[in-house]
C-alpha cells in the first residue's frame, strides 16, 4: 500500500479559557489513502471544524503531526504551509468564499493565474461549463444564486486537481434540493479528478456516501472508528 495522503498522529487542540485551558481536540489519529473519502461527523462544537483547520494547516495543534502527502506540516513556517496548500489542497466552505470584485470565470482563473499558467480563462471557460454555468461566466457572486456560488466554488478547488480536497459543511445554507445537486456534483468531480476528500457534515445520508466516517464527541474519535 503507498504511503497515505494524510497521516494525522495524536492532534491535541488546546485554547486558554478563564477555568483553565480547554480541549477542543483529544488526541486524534487517522489515515486516508489517496483517493479515499472521509466524513467527519459529529455534533456542533465537538471540535469538526478545528480538525479540518488543522488538516489544512490554517490553525496549529497544541501538539502531535500532520504529514499532508508525506511532509510535516508543523515542521514548516506559514509561508511554506501556504504552499504546500497552493499545490496539494483544494477547499469547498459553507460560506462560498468567493470574491466579491471578481466574476465567476475570474474566481475560477485565480488559482491558475497564481501558478502562472497560460491557459486559465480556458480551462475555467471548461470547467464552468461542466458545472453548468457555462452561461454565468462574467456574472458576479452577488447576482448568483446560493447554488450557482458554491458550484462557483466547486469549478475553482477542482480546477487545479488537487490530490485534496477539504469540504466544510457545502451545503449548510442552501436548501435540501439545491443541496442534493450539488453534493452530487462534488462527488461526480471528486471521482473525475481522483482527489481524496475530507467532508465535515451534519447529513447522514451525505456521510455515508463518503469510503468512511470518523465521529467526533467531545474532541475525542469514538471508539471502533
Amino acid at each position: 500500500m503507498s504511503d497515505p495522503i494524510i497521516a494525522v498522529d495524536r492532534i491535541t487542540k488546546q485554547v486558554p479559557d478563564p477555568g483553565g485551558p480547554l480541549t477542543i481536540l483529544h488526541e486524534i489519529s487517522f489515515e486516508l489513502q489517496r483517493q479515499q473519502s472521509v466524513a467527519i461527523v459529529g455534533a456542533s462544537g465537538s471540535g469538526k471544524s478545528t480538525l479540518l483547520s488543522i488538516i489544512a494547516g490554517l490553525d496549529t495543534p497544541t501538539s502531535g503531526s500532520v504529514r499532508l502527502a508525506g511532509i510535516d506540516l508543523f515542521s514548516l513556517d506559514e509561508d511554506a504551509r501556504a504552499a504546500v496548500r497552493a499545490e496539494h489542497v483544494g477547499f469547498v466552505f459553507q460560506s462560498f468564499q468567493l470574491l466579491g470584485n471578481l466574476s465567476a470565470i475570474e474566481n475560477v482563473m485565480l488559482p491558475l493565474e497564481l501558478q502562472g499558467r497560460s491557459d486559465a480563462r480556458a480551462r475555467a471557460t471548461e470547467m464552468l461549463e461542466r458545472v453548468g454555468l457555462g452561461s454565468r461566466l462574467r456574472h458576479y457572486p452577488r447576482v448568483l444564486s446560493g447554488g450557482e456560488q458554491q458550484r462557483v466554488a466547486l469549478a475553482r478547488a477542482f480546477i487545479v486537481r488537487p490530490a485534496l480536497l477539504l469540504a466544510d459543511e457545502p451545503t449548510g445554507s442552501l436548501d435540501f434540493a439545491t443541496g442534493e445537486r450539488v453534493m452530487e456534483l462534488m462527488f461526480e468531480l471528486n471521482r473525475e479528478s481522483a482527489t481524496t476528500l475530507v467532508l465535515v457534515t451534519h447529513d447522514r445520508a451525505v456521510a455515508a456516501r463518503c469510503d468512511r466516517q470518523l465521529r467526533i464527541e467531545a474532541g475525542r474519535v469514538e471508539p471502533g472508528e
